[in-house]
């Protein structure tokens, strides 16, 4: 088995920190990349219907609230619906089903001093939850690890989790790739004042569906020449676009704080640091976006043309922005 995570599979995973933290742009950008990598709807609805169990009702509720409107936009596949449950009691399955989870019967002064606790994992998480079967337990246990990761409060449970998740077939390198994806810097609040003159703004969420990733944007000026500011945590990236123009047109991008890469469709990425200037022609297909390991700001220039308009493409998949970013 190979020691990355499918494209899917990232998508599962920052799916599952976004539930867990209650972020519904970020869920709605997993969703749309993961819909777009494979996951049907179906399978979409089950890792939000487990997940209450590990965030709450409240977070898995708005989670389906967000992936009920992205589905209606998206339209991706059905897929299937699990398979009748068992024959017999959920307790006695669930038992069954943790016993292998776990590679070993699961006891415990806690659950000794709690069997209220012990009896509801068995039953309903580990019978009624996980005995659905239009997902397998490695895809649960990834879902369930990026959960766990991306709440600081729920470190034990993570680590008692990616023992399981490994005992299903994820590897220690995919663990560790799980872990370190959820816990990415993503706070900008944290970067340091001087990082760059022109302030972060504010979470991009009207055009948060054209990106992977978070990015936020702050108005310079609409004045003769439009300029905005676009900071992008590690790994955001906007979708592959064209700025249409019957004349004049395109844009330039100047590069104010962090690094990150520019790609023009057919040639490969350029790595971009403070300082860099861009020079972007009308009707040349491109992206540009963060690196996956820093922050990164440039101020787009608008350049005046006649008959203006943007084009947005499909998004810079983890498969091709992972290649570009070598």
């Amino acid at each position: 088995m190979e020691n990355t995570l499918t494209q899917k599979e990232l998508a599962i995973v920052d799916l599952s920190a976004a539930v867990a933290r209650g972020d519904q742009t970020a869920l709605a950008n997993a969703l749309n990349t993961g819909f777009d990598a494979g996951l049907t709807l179906n399978e979409a609805k089950e890792l939000v219907g487990q997940l209450y169990a590990y965030c709450g009702f409240p977070r898995a509720l708005n989670a389906a609230a967000t992936l009920m409107k992205v589905a209606a936009e998206k339209k991706p596949a059905e897929g299937r619906v699990p398979n009748p449950p068992p024959a017999g009691k959920t307790l006695e399955f669930g038992t069954a089903n943790q016993t292998k989870l776990c590679g070993a019967p699961v006891k415990g002064a806690l659950f000794d001093f709690h069997p209220q606790l012990d009896e509801y994992l068995k039953a309903h998480l580990f019978g009624d939850i996980f005995a659905r079967d239009n997902l397998d337990w490695r895809t649960r246990e990834i879902a369930t690890v990026a959960a766990l990761a991306a709440r600081p409060e729920t470190e034990p449970q993570m680590k008692a989790h990616i023992a399981i998740a490994k005992n299903n077939g994820v590897t220690d390198a995919q663990a560790a790739e799980i872990v370190a994806r959820v816990r990415r810097p993503s706070d900008p609040s944290r970067l340091p004042a001087d990082w760059s003159p022109i302030p972060v703004g504010q979470p991009n969420d009207e055009y948060a569906k054209y990106f992977i990733g978070r990015s936020y944007l702050h108005k310079l000026t609409l004045d003769q020449v439009p300029a905005f500011g676009v900071t992008f945590e590690p790994g955001c990236r906007n979708n592959w676009h064209i700025h249409h123009a019957k004349t004049g047109g395109g844009q330039i991008l100047i590069v104010t704080a962090g690094e990150g890469y520019y790609q023009e469709w057919g040639k490969p990425a350029r790595r971009i640091r403070k300082g860099d200037t861009v020079n972007i022609p009308a009707e040349i297909k491109h992206w540009h976006g963060a690196a996956p390991d820093c922050w990164f700001q440039h101020i787009a220039l608008e350049v005046p043309g006649t008959e203006q308009s943007n084009e947005w493409l499909e998004a810079v998949d983890e498969k091709a922005y992972t290649e570009a970013t070598k």
